[in-house]
């Protein structure tokens, strides 16, 4: 693969399971530390198993309605730990975007409307995460792929002992 393989993008990316979240965000939001702790929870079991596709730049490419994204070449394997430097970790060379998180997104509100979890890159359309400013994304994130929407109290499902309908299951970046 080469640089040119498609559109290169300041982010990074982890493969959870077998869709990789896209971390977007300028410099210095934290995308090499969201990036990390996804990779540690994956290790500690919280989520699939999570894997660097890549840290600080990656390339886009679209094809028949999916997403894939690809570590730079130059920075394949390698990860910014604050503290540390950076680091050489076990990285994949290529996922399927299923989850876009951006980091101190201007349209990120408490409660956001129904269209800012989606958006569209090179005509894919991927669920997204919008974080504001100062907000801690790990936990969103980890929400996003692994618990379902609320549902309604009145409707919970028939195995709910409490009847709140509040189950983790895998969703997202795990289908």
């Amino acid at each position: 693969m080469t640089d040119t393989a498609g559109a290169s993008v300041h982010a990074s990316a982890v493969k959870v399971g077998h869709r990789a979240v896209l971390i977007r965000g300028a410099s210095g939001t934290g995308k090499s530390r969201l990036a990390f702790d996804l990779i540690l929870a994956g290790r500690a079991g919280q989520i699939p198993p999570a894997v660097l596709v890549g840290d600080d730049r990656v390339h886009l490419r679209a094809s028949q309605g999916q997403l894939t994204v690809h570590p730079a070449r130059e920075l394949a394997g390698l990860i910014e730990i604050r503290g540390l430097g950076i680091r050489r970790c076990d990285f994949v060379e290529d996922a399927i975007v299923g989850l876009v998180v951006d980091l101190a997104a201007p349209d990120a509100e408490r409660m956001p409307p129904p269209e800012a979890f989606q958006t569209q890159i090179s005509g894919t359309k991927i669920p997204r995460i919008p974080i504001g400013l100062g907000f801690a994304a790990f936990p969103l994130v980890i929400a996003a792929l692994t618990m379902t929407a609320s549902s309604p109290c009145s409707q919970p499902s028939a195995d709910c002992s409490k009847g709140i309908g509040n189950h983790i299951t895998p969703t997202i970046a795990t289908e």
